[in-house]
């Protein structure tokens, strides 16, 4: 283990929030179930994290339903896009260890761009996107197929 995590529960905040606004209490969850329950953040360590990143412009902070909803602001999206500011996916290692390939982090990255196009694409951009995805979900489908040439059954 790496004593702190303090970074890594900073980077996992921003990745889960990236996908969509959470509780705290759901980012704990997330972070849990994205590691196996390996790594089971405290809310000692969330709840500061939030409030800190809430302090940068990085995450905005509402209250619903009397508990606090965060969710990652423009300012938030662009630092986790930027390369300058090298934010490590700490989950990564926790999948990389199984020794097994593992699509789940694949699949997070492209549902985090996908996510970025469907809110601040154009109508253009967003049926390209759309596309895009059907070709993945076909091309998938073939690497099931028997053989190259052949085609799954499509009845559609």
């Amino acid at each position: 283990g790496s004593g702190s995590r303090r970074g890594d529960v900073r980077a996992a905040t921003l990745i889960l929030l990236a996908e969509q606004p959470m509780h705290g209490y759901q980012l704990m969850q997330a972070i849990t179930e994205r590691t196996g329950g390996t790594w089971r953040p405290s809310p000692g360590a969330i709840y500061p994290t939030i409030s800190q990143l809430e302090d940068e412009g990085l995450v905005r902070v509402e209250v619903d339903g009397g508990r606090k909803l965060a969710s990652l602001t423009d300012a938030g999206r662009r630092y986790l896009e930027d390369p300058a500011s090298a934010v490590t996916d700490p989950f990564a290692g926790f999948t990389a260890s199984a020794g097994t390939p593992d699509l789940r982090t694949a699949l997070a990255e492209v549902h985090n761009a996908a996510r970025s196009v469907a809110t601040s694409g154009t109508d253009a951009q967003i049926a390209a996107a759309r596309d895009i995805l059907a070709d993945a979900r076909r091309a998938l489908y073939l690497i099931l197929a028997e053989g190259p040439d052949s085609k799954p059954a499509d009845d559609a």
